[in-house]
């Protein structure tokens, strides 16, 4: 795989925070909570600190402010299993003045809370879950036996969870994807029919290669209050779903029932047409994509979807904004026989030089109020918000690492995944009248970064870890015949 691509600043001797703010820049407050500590930041223009919320858990991984001002947060918890990256199973809510008010952890060897969280209207809160299926319920279920990497699957679900305060919740609403396969392996087998006839279901071989245990590696969960519906990043098929949240958890479990008639089956789907056996590789728009969100309403393009797409097997990152095709009814128009449109991107984003924008993993990007989108290149902990032309208005570069805070002058070093120390799960933008800043004390608190007179001094400059591959050598604890751990 290339490189993922470091930021270089303007600044001769700049390393790491802001390095760009100009006059076209959208006005606001981003928050963001490094992956590799435990401090969530929020932070104005000028890449001073405004307000910090402090955990006792590394991020699980997003964290959102709310219209109240507190703070909600995914955070990690380790347990035997696992999904293999993206790992949280707690939730945590901090007020303003950084109280934990509420907690709530869902995660055993069974299941886990992973990758994203969404508050709601209501106050609930949706969350992305993996539940664990042995080998024989996998095979059972028509998965291909000698395809499966592991002994176990962990498929993907989606719980709707009510806080009960101050610590537990309820599980209120589910879907599963488990509820929703569709095989033409073994015609003994449930779920077998023409896969290419029902792309409302899911078939066992979307990814089109062995099976991990983490089959759908879904990423990201989006909430649209006008239509009632979800939406899914499921990075291992490169497609995003959407589901109708209109019904209940026994309608969820079927296929009719909900504003949309169709049950938990999926009433869109976009970005890879062979995952349900329409069309061919060149027809796949998405790879490895993250964030898929509904631009929102006062946002140029409200209604529309942004999706980071990493392009992890092709070296270059871009953002895609994209209409879905949706009929005078409200319903996803599917011709018979066709594939879920659009044909492509009404707005598209890549460095002039493709592969100087490159994150291969997590990311994020959103739709600001004054029609620039704010992007978050992950990998490499770099912030930044072009304009609708493709200008870059904005960018920061996280100085927090594991461990404490480089100076000025200093470079993060390598995980054994070869991420950055400073990667950064996701970030957002609030703007000045949101009603969680409200009355608040927002006067900068200063930099993060340490000055550059404490450059060398930190002892962080550059530590990298073992990589995975390398730890994975006989004599290092593993077998030589079995591939490194997750």
């Amino acid at each position: 795989m290339p490189e993922n691509k470091t930021p270089t600043s303007p600044n001769p001797g700049q390393t790491v925070g802001l390095f760009l703010n100009t006059t076209k820049a959208c006005a606001g407050y981003t928050l963001f909570a490094p992956k590799h500590n435990t401090v969530t930041y929020l932070m104005d223009n000028e890449g001073r600190v405004v307000h910090h919320w402090k955990s006792a858990y590394e991020p699980g991984q997003s964290a959102y402010l709310l219209p109240n001002g507190h703070l909600l947060r995914a955070a990690m918890v380790r347990v035997q299993g696992g999904t293999g990256g993206g790992e949280g199973g707690r939730i945590e809510e901090f007020d303003w003045e950084g109280n934990l008010v509420w907690e709530f952890d869902h995660a055993t060897r069974d299941y886990q809370l992973h990758h994203d969280i969404k508050p709601l209207p209501n106050g609930h809160v949706l969350a992305l879950m993996v539940e664990r299926k042995s080998r024989e319920e996998a095979v059972a279920a028509g998965f291909a036996a000698g395809l499966l990497r592991e002994d176990y699957l962990v498929p993907d679900a989606v719980v709707e969870i009510e806080p009960i305060l101050p610590k537990g919740g309820r599980i209120v609403w589910e879907w599963h994807v488990w509820d929703h396969l569709v095989q033409d392996l073994d015609r003994t087998k449930p779920n077998y029919g023409d896969v290419a006839a029902h792309p409302e279901l899911i078939d066992v071989a979307c990814n089109g290669r062995a099976t991990p245990a983490f089959w759908n590696h879904m990423n990201s969960i989006s909430y649209n209050a006008t239509l009632d519906q979800i939406m899914l990043s499921v990075r291992g098929c490169n497609e995003i779903w959407i589901l109708d949240h209109s019904t209940t958890t026994k309608e969820a479990a079927g296929h009719t029932g909900g504003k949309q008639g169709k049950g938990g089956d999926l009433i869109y789907r976009w970005g890879n047409p062979v995952a349900y056996r329409r069309g061919t590789a060149a027809d796949r728009q998405l790879f490895d994509q993250h964030d898929a969100e509904w631009i929102p309403d006062g946002s140029p393009g409200a209604g529309n979807i942004t999706i980071f797409n990493n392009g992890y097997d092709r070296g270059w990152s871009s953002i895609e904004e994209i209409v879905p095709p949706l009929d005078a009814n409200g319903h996803y128009i599917l011709a018979t026989g066709k594939t879920y449109g659009p044909e492509k991107p009404v707005w598209h984003y890549e460095a002039k030089n493709r592969t100087d924008f490159f994150s291969s993993e997590i990311s994020g990007a959103h739709r600001l109020p004054n029609g620039n989108t704010l992007i978050c290149a992950g990998v490499v902990g770099h912030l930044f918000e072009v304009t609708p032309a493709g200008e870059m208005v904005w960018q920061y570069v996280n100085p927090m690492v594991r461990g404490g805070i480089l100076a000025q002058g200093e470079l993060p070093g390598k995980d054994m995944r070869g991420h950055l120390w400073n990667a950064v799960f996701k970030a957002h933008r609030y703007a000045p009248d949101y009603p969680g800043l409200a009355g608040r004390d927002l006067v900068p608190q200063g930099v993060i970064e340490l000055p550059a007179a404490q450059k060398g001094k930190t002892g962080l400059d550059q530590v990298n870890e073992q990589p995975r591959d390398e730890r994975a050598r006989p004599g290092r604890g593993d077998r030589p015949d079995r591939p490194p751990r997750n």
